[in-house]
Parts: C-alpha cells; structure tokens; sequence
C-alpha cells in the first residue's frame, strides 16, 4: 500500500479518536482490507452506560471503557482475516490478544512519544512480543 493510503487512515484513526469523550486520552482505530474501510472504533463506555469520564476516578474509568480496537473489531461483524488496523496509540495486550485472534495481518502505529512509552511501554512491549509470536506484521510509521 503506498504511503498516501497510509496518511489518510492515520488521519481517520485520529478523526474517529476525537470523537472519544475521555478527557485524558483519546484512541482511535481504523481497520481496512485493500484501500477500503471496514470498521472504526474509538475508546469510551459501553452503549447506554452512563458516561460519566469526567467524574469517574481513573481506575473506574479504566474498567468501563471500551477500548478503540475492541470497538472496531465489535462493530465490524465480520471476519477480519487479513485486515489491517491502524490505530493511535500501541494496542494493550488485552486489545492484542484480540486482534491476533481475529486474524488481523497487520498493526499500523506512530511511533510514541516518551510520555506515552514512560506510562505505557512496559505493556506495549508485551504486546510487540504477542504479534512477533502470532506472526502479525507490526508497521511503524
């Protein structure tokens, strides 16, 4: 796929995260099969669960939420086997663990900054090492 396709679904894994209403951190995550969109998603709460971010302590909040991943991957009832997933930020391994088992191919993510990698590194590490194991394509942009 050439660089401009890539661009613009970076562009809309980003759009579709801003549509998040967590005030701390906002995902989101785009899964394609060729140059067409099958399913996006973004991080929040559950269909009908109040959405109370802003009032939620942070451990309240972390157990609510739905990640972008699990959001596309539920609202793309479909089998995903050979997509791709861009998304904002490195999966969790949660989200991993998912996305190996649908059979996603491959993993598109900007490269983190040092915040993101000082609170999150040690889990997107594990992460890296659960897709070098299943054999999913991590590509680094």
């Amino acid at each position: 796929m050439n660089d401009k396709w890539i661009q613009r679904f970076f562009q809309m894994a980003e759009l579709v995260g801003s549509w998040s209403k967590d005030p701390s951190t906002q995902v989101g995550a785009v899964i394609t099969q060729g140059n067409r969109v099958v399913s996006v998603g973004f991080n929040g709460y559950p269909r009908g669960v109040g959405d109370s971010a802003n009032q939620d302590d942070r451990e309240t909040k972390l157990l609510k939420t739905i990640h972008a991943e699990e959001n596309a991957i539920l609202f793309a009832k479909r089998d995903l086997t050979g997509c791709e997933i861009y998304v904002t930020h490195f999966p969790c391994p949660n989200c991993a663990a998912k996305i190996i088992q649908t059979g996603i191919a491959t993993v598109h993510c900007q490269t983190q900054n040092e915040e993101y990698l000082s609170r999150w590194g040690e889990k997107s590490r594990v992460s890296e090492a659960m897709f070098a194991e299943a054999g999913v394509n991590v590509h680094w942009c």
